[in-house]
């Protein structure tokens, strides 16, 4: 009888974490806010991370034509994190980003959503 107190204690704790996890009180969040997103989305490690603002870097191949070949680049972009993703996302994690109005000097997009963690291999 103990036990079973214990697991609809432990239950009801669970689902009012999802509950104060749902609610959003940032405006500036694509999901329950009113911000829109539009253009580019892309892809990237979190090598930094800010309060309300992340760092992503992702790699991409440009052409030099003197030579006709590929490099490697990297490029690094400065992306909004919403109040309510901001407990699930770590330095190391794989994200998507996408394109928005300019927020602030640097931050031109918003983090959609998570793909992977960062001690899950590829």
């Amino acid at each position: 009888m103990v036990e079973r107190k214990n697991i609809e204690i432990k239950a009801r704790k669970i689902e009012e974490k999802k509950l104060a996890e749902a609610v959003c009180n940032d405006i500036k969040c694509p999901f329950h806010g009113k911000l829109k997103t539009r253009g580019r989305i892309f892809e990237g490690r979190v090598i930094k991370k800010l309060p309300k603002r992340i760092v992503i870097e992702f790699e991409r191949m440009i052409y030099i034509k003197k030579y006709e070949r590929y490099m490697k680049g990297r490029t690094k972009i400065h992306a909004r994190l919403p109040d309510c993703m901001e407990k699930e996302i770590a330095v190391g994690d794989l994200i998507k980003v996408q394109e928005c109005r300019p927020l602030s000097k640097i931050i031109h997009f918003a983090v959609i959503k998570k793909i992977k963690s960062g001690g899950e291999k590829e």
